[in-house]
């Protein structure tokens, strides 16, 4: 290196200037708005204390998020010590709102939570999307919307974003969908198909243009999209006292996710957890991702419904009726369903290494029934279960029935909670 180049330095601009600052103060609004949500309740010396900034920068990035209605001041507090009573900060109930939604094999939906987790509004509907046209299903989808963020607007609740649960393999963070099998769609730009719905829609004249441009705006412009599973088991996480878990959602086709030290592991393209399609048995009856023998041709719900014989889109409360009546067939399908459902989860056991499952979806109402087969084959078939014995469980989710809907919500909720500033001014 020559002399001159030795000595050459960067003369920061302005601009640059500007920029260090914003991204400065970006950092410190993070911090801050984390510590805030991890907690019940925290003074402004506390934080301060906890983030290492100073009371001045504390007290200001303060201002700021209760300006957006991001948290609030709740009542002061006697100090311990001899000071001035310490104002707790906590976060705001009802005044934004995240949007989680859901399109699976026999319902769809939207359920709105607010900062705290509490649901503000919702809206699902049953239907039979299985091999559906996606356009018919997203003009479904946005009417279910329209309402709920209708009842948002009139309640001047302002929307985060939006995040679309899907039962198939899609890019994350936004697309496209490469394959459901179940639905009978791939390949498809949800962004592109969801404005072109949009665009043709008669819209009610009762909804107002700013309530349009907000359903637009969170459906094509900002919408995130992830698997169903992944998203469920998202919800799931806040719920749990193991952080490492298989989460199994059964509905007609089986999604799953595996979760390993409080994180989802979506693998190297974001695809990972299709224990559906683990093969039970190579000469098996065909599935619908076209290999034979797939977990879910024995264990999806439409497959136990048919193999007790009866009716497959018929209500799972039926098939439970008929087993604890003594049905042979009932009884038969469900043993064979807990027995598939053991096999190929003793196969992702021995290979990921944890020792908690949870099931959810239509596997909850069955979890009574499904668990002494599933729990006799992991012990029999995983290699470590005899010295995981006082650790293996298998139990029911504690998300819900829609917990796909309730991740996806909690997803857009992150994300505003790692970009506060985007939220100040919105």
């Amino acid at each position: 290196m020559d002399q001159a180049a030795r000595h050459t330095r960067v003369i920061p601009t302005d601009s640059m200037i500007r920029a260090g600052q914003r991204s400065l103060r970006e950092h410190n609004l993070r911090l801050v708005f984390s510590q805030i949500c991890s907690s019940e309740a925290i003074s402004r010396a506390d934080l301060a204390e906890t983030t290492g900034l100073t009371k001045a920068t504390v007290s200001t990035l303060v201002g700021d998020l209760i300006a957006a209605s991001l948290i609030v001041e709740l009542p002061a507090t006697t100090p311990v010590k001899a000071g001035r009573p310490a104002i707790p900060l906590t976060l705001a109930r009802g005044t934004v709102a995240s949007i989680g939604l859901e399109i699976n094999v026999d319902y769809l939906g939207v359920r709105a939570l607010d900062l705290t987790g509490d649901i503000l509004a919702e809206s699902f509907v049953r239907a039979n999307l299985h091999n559906s046209d996606p356009v018919s299903a997203f003009a479904t989808l946005i009417d279910e919307v329209m309402e709920v963020i209708t009842d948002l607007s009139k309640r001047l609740i302002r929307i985060l974003g939006a995040c679309l649960a899907l039962p198939g393999i899609a890019d994350h963070p936004r697309g496209p969908l490469r394959l459901a099998p179940n639905l009978g769609w791939h390949d498809l730009d949800i962004h592109s198909t969801m404005a072109s719905v949009i665009d043709s829609l008669d819209v009610d004249p009762s909804i107002d243009a700013s309530t349009f441009a907000c359903v637009r705006q969170i459906l094509v412009d900002d919408l995130l999209v992830d698997n169903e599973a992944s998203l469920a088991a998202q919800a799931e996480i806040a719920t749990q006292t193991h952080p490492s878990f298989i989460y199994l959602s059964g509905d007609v086709g089986i999604g799953s996710a595996i979760v390993v030290d409080g994180r989802v592991f979506t693998g190297v393209h974001g695809w990972a957890g299709e224990i559906g399609h683990l093969t039970v048995d190579p000469h098996g009856p065909p599935c619908a991702c076209t290999a034979r023998g797939c977990l879910e041709v024995y264990a999806g719900t439409r497959s136990i419904m048919t193999n007790a014989g009866l009716d497959p889109d018929g209500q799972i409360d039926t098939l439970i009726k008929a087993h604890q009546a003594g049905d042979p067939r009932a009884i038969e399908a469900l043993d064979h369903a807990g027995f598939a459902l053991g096999v190929a989860l003793s196969t992702a056991m021995n290979i990921i290494d944890v020792s908690h499952v949870i099931l959810g979806g239509s596997f909850v109402p069955l979890a009574e029934i499904l668990t002494p087969r599933i729990s006799t084959e992991i012990n029999s078939r995983v290699l470590a279960s005899r010295w995981l014995a006082s650790e293996l469980e298998v139990r029911p989710s504690r998300s819900g029935r829609y917990g796909a809907a309730t991740g996806g919500a909690l997803a857009v909720l992150s994300s505003a909670v790692a970009n506060p500033q985007s939220q100040l001014w919105a």
